[in-house]
C-alpha cells in the first residue's frame, strides 16, 4: 500500500512490484466482468425461456381458450380436446402427499442433527444424508416398484378403491417424500446450526429447557431459512418426472382418493414428447403443459418470496 492509502505501489517500488500489481489489477478486472457477465445471463435466462414456452404454444392457446385448457377434463389429441386439469390435480396430489410427509420427518431429523445429535454422529450421518440427495431419480423409481408399490397394494386391499395395483398418486407421493427429505433435512440443519451460539445459551441461562430454546428461540430465528427450504423440496417434487412416471400409474383421470392412478404434468411431456407429432396442435399442447408447470413453480416460487419477506420483517425473539 502506498502513502495515499492506495493498493498502488510507490514510484520507487521495483518493477516487479509494479508487474505484480497490474497482475492483480488485471485479474480483478477480468473476475468482475465474468461474475456481471454471468449473473446478467442467468437474469435473461428466466424471461427467455417463458418467451420461448409462450411461442410455441401460441398456437393452442390462441385456438382453445386458456380457461378452457385449464379446466378441461378430456385428454383426446385425436379429437382436438386437451384438457390439462387432470395432469394438474395429479401432480398437486403427489407433491401435496410428498411435502406432507417429508416435511415433518425432514425438519424433526434437521432439529435432532443441528442440537442433540453428538458431534460424531452429525458427522457419520451428514454424508449418507448427501448420498441419498445424490441417487438418480430412476434409482428412486425402481425402489418405488419394488417396495412402495406393493406396500400401498396391500393397504388398497383394505379399501373400496377401483385400483387394486397399487401404482397411484400415494405411492408417487411416498417415493417423492423419500427424495426430498435429504434437500429439506440438510438445508434446515445448516440454518439451524447459523443461530448464534449465544441466543441457547442466554436462553438456557434464564431456565429454559432444550426443547424450549429449540422451540422458541431456534425455530422463530431460522424460520426464513426453514421456508426457503420447503420452497426448494417444493420444486424439486412439482418438477421431478421419471420417479414419479414410474409408479403413479399414468391414467388421464381425475384423482379422488389417495389410491387413485394419476397423470403429471413432467410425466405427460417425457412420455409423449417425439411421438405423435403429426397430430395438429399436439406439439403445442405438450409446450403448452411446460409452461403450466413453469407458471406454477414461479407462482409458488414468488408467494413465497412474498412470505419470506413478511416473515423476516416480523422475525423478534423477544416477541
Amino acid at each position: 500500500m502506498n502513502s495515499t492509502g492506495n493498493l498502488a505501489p510507490n514510484r520507487g517500488a521495483s518493477r516487479g512490484t509494479f508487474i505484480q500489481y497490474r497482475a492483480r489489477h488485471v485479474i480483478s478486472w477480468v473476475t468482475g466482468i465474468l461474475f456481471t457477465s454471468l449473473s446478467t445471463l442467468i437474469v435473461i435466462l428466466v424471461p427467455a425461456l417463458l418467451g420461448a414456452l409462450l411461442v410455441r404454444s401460441w398456437t393452442l392457446v390462441s385456438a382453445i381458450p386458456l380457461p378452457r385448457l385449464l379446466i378441461g377434463t378430456e385428454w383426446r389429441p385425436l379429437s382436438g380436446a386437451f384438457g390439462f386439469a387432470p395432469f394438474i390435480a395429479g401432480s398437486l396430489w403427489v407433491t401435496a402427499i410428498a411435502l406432507a410427509v417429508a416435511v415433518p420427518v425432514a425438519l424433526l431429523g434437521a432439529i435432532y442433527l443441528a442440537e442433540y445429535a453428538h458431534p460424531r454422529t452429525r458427522t457419520s450421518l451428514k454424508p449418507l444424508i448427501e448420498l441419498l440427495a445424490g441417487i438418480p431419480s430412476v434409482v428412486y423409481g425402481l425402489w418405488g416398484i419394488l417396495v412402495i408399490v406393493p406396500v400401498v397394494r396391500q393397504l388398497a386391499a383394505f379399501t373400496r378403491t377401483d385400483n387394486p395395483t397399487g401404482y397411484s398418486v400415494l405411492s408417487g407421493g411416498l417415493v417423492l417424500a423419500v427424495m426430498v427429505i435429504p434437500f429439506i433435512l440438510a438445508l434446515s440443519e445448516e440454518v439451524l446450526r447459523a443461530v448464534p451460539q449465544g441466543l441457547r445459551e442466554a436462553t438456557l441461562a434464564l431456565g429454559a429447557t432444550q426443547w424450549e430454546v429449540v422451540k422458541h428461540v431456534l425455530l422463530r430465528q431460522a424460520r426464513s431459512g426453514i421456508i426457503a427450504a420447503v420452497v426448494l423440496g417444493f420444486a424439486r417434487a412439482f418438477g421431478e418426472t421419471l420417479a414419479v412416471l414410474m409408479v403413479v400409474g399414468n391414467v388421464v383421470q381425475l384423482p379422488r382418493s389417495p389410491f387413485d392412478a394419476a397423470y403429471t404434468l413432467p410425466a405427460l411431456i417425457a412420455n409423449n414428447f417425439g411421438e405423435m407429432m403429426s397430430i395438429p396442435l399436439y406439439d403445442a399442447a405438450l409446450m403448452t403443459a411446460a409452461l403450466i408447470l413453469f407458471l406454477i413453480v414461479f407462482s409458488f416460487n414468488f408467494g413465497a418470496r412474498l412470505v419470506l419477506r413478511r416473515v423476516g420483517g416480523t422475525d423478534d425473539v423477544s416477541q
